[in-house]
């Protein structure tokens, strides 16, 4: 087998997020707690960050990374923001969690026109021949295991919405460099209740798997796919129009803000 060799990048890929958001400066609404690993690159990109979450753990989570955001406890499918306030809604590994139907209206009203909904899913990448040979193996005491079932089939509802009538999508490519304990360590916690006389013979063909697969000294490359969407915003589908405020952009925090003391010292 070919060892794999590739540069390693075990963070969100910088050229996706650009991808994703697009021009920087702009009005970002980070929707959802899972966003947190994106937000100090937003910050350092100097994006406008509002940072939302149903619940004021998930919006103290997006303020660890990016203080300056604006706090937001709200629903995805409830925004409290005028129409037309931002140039980007982010959602990052949760949209199959929405409800579609719900959502995808009122993340298009607070869409400015000529914005869009950016969507990511990050999904291991399973054409590699040694993560085949891995998930053969853990397969052997657990048919379902490593099925991965992400939840980015759920973006076919953003292809389907009249709001978002252009849908764009490009991948892009991620390495997570595991060492062999950190390889042998999670597929013990995959199995933690499996008896010990069938997972020690497992853990042993695991790091057979590693020590033929990698390049000492070099770790070897977990492949991942992070597949980006881009859906534009379509307002003629709204009975009435949505009008940007005279004074630009308009925020009102009236649901559920945070107060000063939740926030991250």
């Amino acid at each position: 087998m070919t060892p794999m060799t590739a540069r390693i990048q075990s963070t969100f890929p910088a050229n996706a997020l650009d991808w994703l958001v697009g021009a920087k400066g702009g009005h970002v609404l980070a929707l959802g707690r899972t966003c947190a690993p994106l937000m100090a690159t937003l910050d350092e990109r100097g994006d406008i960050l509002t940072a939302a979450d149903p619940d004021p753990s998930g919006v103290r989570r997006l303020l660890a990374h990016a203080p300056r955001a604006l706090p937001t406890v709200s629903e995805a499918s409830a925004l409290p923001f005028v129409p037309c306030a931002f140039d980007v809604v982010l959602i990052n590994q949760s949209f199959h969690t929405l409800n579609a139907g719900a959502a995808l209206p009122e993340l298009a009203r607070v869409l400015r026109p000529g914005g869009h909904l950016a969507i990511a899913y990050t999904i291991r990448d399973d054409s590699v021949p040694w993560v085949r040979r891995l998930v053969k193996l853990m397969r052997t005491v657990d048919p379902d295991a490593m099925a991965g079932d992400y939840g980015s089939a759920a973006v076919d509802h953003l292809a389907e919405s009249p709001y978002f009538p252009e849908v764009e999508r490009k991948d892009f490519r991620l390495w997570a460099p595991t060492t062999r304990d950190g390889l042998i360590d999670m597929v013990r916690r995959r199995f933690p209740r499996l008896e010990a006389e069938r997972l020690n013979p497992l853990l042993t063909e695991v790091e057979a798997l590693y020590e033929s697969s990698a390049r000492a000294p070099e770790p070897l490359l977990l492949p991942y796919r992070v597949a980006c969407w881009r859906g534009y915003v379509d307002h003629t589908e709204f009975t009435s129009a949505l009008n940007l405020p005279d004074d630009g952009l308009s925020i009102s925090l009236s649901r559920h803000p945070l107060s000063d003391a939740s926030r991250p010292g």
